[in-house]
């Protein structure tokens, strides 16, 4: 009993541990749900693989639940930059063309629209704790200057491997499952023409691969940028902690 009371305090030790958790369990019982609806209501209990849950927006449900038990601090920021970066891009650029949430069930088009809401939201609190992090770590490192600036690189570039790794994932998934039924997880199956917007327009030009790997490229771009306005909300943190320190 109290190596397991040892163990939850270890693993949930802060607000965020908590928060992440919960709303991993929550998105994966609504998951659960939709793949329900999904095969028996509207697929007659047939499983359609189209909507395996392994697109760019259904990873940061695995990353909310795997994130309390990885309690490296380097394992941590990463989660948190995927969260910030990638999650919130995923949640913000299906916006650009709402056509893919939309179901026969007006449930499903519910749940589709609130999951995505769901993951901005998810985004910008990782966001804020990323750089509530940093802010403590710099109070415990006084003597370096340096490192009380830096806004680190390493995180995004662990979590950017993160990105690559399933879209590695989902390319073998792609491969192995189309013959069981039509399957496109991160819209990158080389046997189906790019349907993502503005990049669809580039099939004539540059080919269907040279579409995937420029979609890819610029994911990749997209969640750099953000971490680029992460990193601007650090340093006017950063600047107004020094002004009110010095005003004091």
């Amino acid at each position: 009993m109290n190596s397991k009371k040892h163990l939850i305090s270890a693993n949930f030790s802060g607000i965020s541990d908590i928060f992440f958790f919960v709303c991993g369990i929550i998105m994966l019982i609504s998951e659960v749900w939709k793949q329900l609806i999904l095969t028996f209501v509207l697929g007659g209990g047939s499983y359609n693989w189209w909507y395996f849950p392994f697109q760019l927006c259904s990873i940061p449900m695995y990353v909310l639940l795997a994130y309390p038990w990885l309690r490296r601090k380097n394992a941590r920021l990463t989660l948190l930059a995927f969260l910030m970066c990638y999650c919130l891009l995923g949640g913000i650029a299906v916006f650009a063309d709402t056509s893919g949430l939309h179901y026969p069930l007006p449930a499903l088009t519910v749940h589709s629209y609130l999951w995505h809401i769901v993951l901005i939201l998810l985004g910008i609190t990782a966001g804020i704790t990323y750089i509530r992090r940093l802010h403590f770590d710099r109070k415990r490192t006084l003597f370096s200057r340096a490192l009380s600036a830096a806004f680190p690189l390493r995180p995004f570039i662990y979590c950017t491997c993160l990105y690559l790794a399933c879209c590695l994932i989902a390319e073998l998934l792609n491969l192995s499952l189309d013959k069981f039924g039509t399957i496109n997880m991160f819209y990158i199956n080389p046997d189906y023409r790019m349907q993502q917007v503005v990049f669809r327009d580039l099939l004539p030009i540059i080919g269907n691969t040279g579409t995937i790997l420029l979609y890819i490229a610029s994911t990749i771009l997209g969640a750099f940028l953000l971490y680029l306005f992460w990193k601007l909300v650090w340093h006017l943190t950063l600047r107004s902690r020094n002004s009110r320190g010095r005003s004091l």
